[in-house]
């Protein structure tokens, strides 16, 4: 690894990827409604729209 010219960015460009994602989803997480997480939770059982083939 060490004769390849310029690989010594790649760890910090990974490194901040993961650490934007994760910020991201966490601000998501933290500023999503009530609302809108209770209908998601329920999806599973909202037997309405299942067809039996």
């Amino acid at each position: 690894m060490d004769s390849i010219s310029g690989i010594e960015i790649y760890p910090i460009i990974s490194l901040l990827i993961f650490f934007i994602f994760f910020v991201v989803l966490f601000w998501w997480v933290i500023t999503a409604k009530k609302d809108y997480i209770t209908t998601v939770s329920n999806l599973p059982f909202d037997n309405q729209n299942d067809t039996i083939l």
